[in-house]
């Protein structure tokens, strides 16, 4: 089974991008925010998947399809920095998604994490600059080593309270395969977004199984 961390450690390794989400370097958000009030983006209602989708077999996501908001990315490995944060993708002119590896991989059972940013200090916009744009219902596809490809279902748009992470919601057990996917948003505090958007999708098809 694919570990999956615990309370204290999912607050741990989420603080590098909950502070620096965007930044790092010197070139972009680096300081804490100040707490902002927890929301959720209105969204159109959203038909459920005709049919429940048989869970994958574990295989390493290497890129990322976001049709709705123009996201067509590799995907990057990302593990725990020595002092327990997690890596997040460097701040590079061809910024990328990276895929928390220590959660599951897309399509298995349980929440897979995939991180980015929203902005890249000089180099401009990230990856998931338009992440908070997008709508219950729309669909988000993940392509994977093995060759296959697992496709979800937007289910909710959420921009929380950088204070007010939401570790159980990203983390905690779920019946199937789901994904997360993570960057920073809301009003800027300085050089320091306060919030952070997060999407959360349900596996609705595969491709090439």
């Amino acid at each position: 089974m694919i570990p999956r961390p615990g309370r204290a450690l999912a607050t741990a390794v989420l603080a590098v991008l909950l502070a620096g989400c965007g930044g790092g370097q010197g070139d972009g958000d680096t300081a804490p925010g100040r707490p902002a009030a927890t929301k959720t983006t209105a969204a159109p209602p959203a038909q459920a998947p005709a049919k429940s989708v048989r869970p994958l077999a574990r295989s390493v996501p290497v890129g990322l399809r976001i049709p709705a908001i123009g996201v067509d990315t590799p995907v990057m490995g990302l593990g725990l920095a020595a002092d327990g944060t997690v890596q997040v993708p460097p701040v590079t002119d061809d910024d990328r998604a990276g895929w928390y590896r220590h959660s599951p991989t897309p399509g298995q059972v349980g929440p897979s994490v995939l991180l980015g940013h929203v902005t890249v200090g000089r180099y401009g916009d990230g990856v998931f600059r338009n992440l908070a744009r997008l709508h219950r219902g729309e669909r988000i596809e993940a392509r994977l080593e093995n060759g296959t490809a697992a496709e979800f279902t937007v289910t909710a748009v959420r921009t929380v309270a950088k204070a007010d992470f939401p570790t159980e919601d990203v983390y905690g057990d779920v019946a199937g395969p789901e994904l997360r996917l993570i960057t920073c948003g809301g009003p800027r505090d300085g050089e320091e977004y306060r919030d952070n958007v997060i999407v959360f999708a349900e596996l609705s098809a595969a491709k090439g199984v």
